[in-house]
């Protein structure tokens, strides 16, 4: 059902930008990448839902460890930085 949604809104999102290139309407960079994360988000949330229960613990717990190694990433870097 969710996979379906999503499929109805990526149609959507093509549709859109396509109407305002019909318009000849400028399209901002971030409206497209706000739409691709909303679509990709909508297709997550789906994905997440199809899972048994012990698989989306792993999927979720490896999420977060890959946060936390991006943080600690930018921190290193911000720091290595301003040396």
């Amino acid at each position: 059902m969710v996979i379906g949604i999503a499929f109805l809104a990526v149609l959507a999102f093509i549709g859109w930008l396509i109407a305002r290139a019909i318009k000849a309407k400028s399209i901002k960079a971030h409206s497209i990448s706000y739409g691709i994360a909303v679509v990709a988000g909508v297709f997550t949330y789906g994905y997440l839902l199809s899972l048994d229960f012990p698989q989306l613990i792993k999927v979720v717990a490896s999420i977060i460890v890959g946060i936390i190694l991006i943080i600690f990433g930018a921190l290193y870097q911000r720091r290595k930085a301003a040396r």
